[in-house]
């Protein structure tokens, strides 16, 4: 599993405005899309921090939205030529799938996955969770209970790496602060600071 969720206190359900590696810190924004007939648009959006102003506000962690679709899961869903209706007699464009990923685990099971844009997630804020190693920048800092932990940003980082956390010596800018290493297998835990 990419993110254990130890302890919780603030949900929110969103939709993702671009692609977000699961466990980075997010910001909320505008509302979602009008995906099926406006079904979304009531939602909040999330994206990457862009800025380190934006960044001191990343206080939620991204996580895939329980999917209680049957397996196999199709990433995005694919969709036929009408004449596969007709059966399997005419020639089709998009026979044999192309362009979707076949998840036979759900994502959210699974680490290093990414939460596709426009698709539906849950923001986790004000809680203890846990990462494994990769979803934060190492710092021997950070093997210390108490340390701060910023969320890195698009501008002063890259696109790769914004939304990971990363040690910060003070409380400004901090958006969460480590509870406990394990430096058996370099996960880390970590408490978000009230959103």
């Amino acid at each position: 599993m990419g993110v254990e969720i130890n302890k919780h206190s603030d949900i929110i359900g969103v939709v993702t405005k671009q692609s977000i590696p699961e466990g980075r810190m997010v910001i909320l924004t505008t509302p979602g899309d009008t995906y099926g007939f406006g079904s979304r648009g009531d939602l909040p959006g999330i994206r990457l921090p862009a800025t380190s102003a934006e960044a001191a506000k990343a206080k939620y962690v991204a996580i895939f939205a329980q999917d209680n679709r049957s397996l196999p899961i199709y990433q995005p869903m694919p969709t036929y030529d009408y004449n596969l209706r007709d059966g399997w007699g005419v020639d089709s464009d998009n026979v044999p799938i192309a362009g979707a990923t076949i998840y036979l685990t759900h994502p959210g099971n699974m680490i290093g996955q990414t939460i596709p844009s426009g698709e539906l997630a849950v923001a986790h804020g004000g809680g203890v969770y846990t990462v494994p190693s990769g979803y934060y920048n190492y710092s021997a800092d950070l093997e210390t209970p108490g340390e701060y932990l910023e969320a890195l940003n698009i501008a002063d980082d890259t696109l790769a790496e914004a939304g990971k956390l990363s040690y910060i010596a003070t409380l400004a800018g901090s958006v969460a602060i480590v509870e406990r290493y394990n430096s058996t297998t370099g996960a880390l835990q970590f408490r978000t600071l009230v959103p």
